[in-house]
């Protein structure tokens, strides 16, 4: 008999998928907090590339190692960056309407409840974890009334939600690798 210790040799997944999620997330809402005019090209580039594809591939690689949590959330959150991308560059012409202020509510309003049902599921996580999906949930439900009531202000306060939550997920994200890194409690996650 053996005394050591086999070590997990496939690497964590979770680090990219938060860093694409988080980083994307403050960009988007740094527009939403009117704080970025305008809708960026630099926004969308940066929504297909790493909030999309780099959480799908997070998700996918969680959902090989057995995580279904983390292998849901990423691959659902990436898919929601592409959706989006869809929905501002409207690639299908004319043979689909432009979006309006009320069918997009309707699209936040989901990801909103999707979101809180993943929140329950982050009771069992860290409190990183809890926070950011705590406050983005508030996030999909504020952008779902500010659509809903086209009220500006509501918008922008949903902004300044988005861009805690994004940095949220980015020191989630640090936190893991460098804990990882030196197998020690460097930042706390709770």
């Amino acid at each position: 008999m053996s005394n050591e210790i086999k070590q997990n040799t496939h690497a964590n997944p979770g680090p990219l998928g938060l860093l694409a999620f988080g980083m994307t997330t403050v960009l988007l809402n740094l527009h939403n907090a009117g704080i970025i005019e305008g809708l960026s090209v630099v926004i969308v580039a940066m929504g297909v590339a790493l909030g999309g594809l780099a959480q799908i591939i997070a998700g996918i690689r969680e959902l090989c190692q057995g995580n279904t949590f983390g292998g849901t959330a990423f691959t659902a959150y990436g898919l929601f960056w592409w959706s989006l991308v869809l929905i501002w560059t409207n690639p299908f012409g004319a043979a689909v309407n432009n979006v309006d202020a009320f069918s997009l509510a309707w699209y936040l309003l989901l990801w909103g409840i999707f979101t809180l049902f993943m929140f329950i599921g982050t009771l069992k996580h860290n409190r990183a974890t809890q926070v950011v999906f705590g406050s983005l949930t508030v996030l999909f439900f504020l952008l779902a009334i500010a659509d809903f009531t086209e009220i500006h202000v509501i918008k922008t306060i949903a902004g300044i939600v988005g861009i805690f939550c994004g940095l949220s997920a980015i020191y989630n994200s640090v936190g893991q690798i460098l804990n990882a890194e030196y197998g020690k409690t460097v930042i706390p996650l709770g």
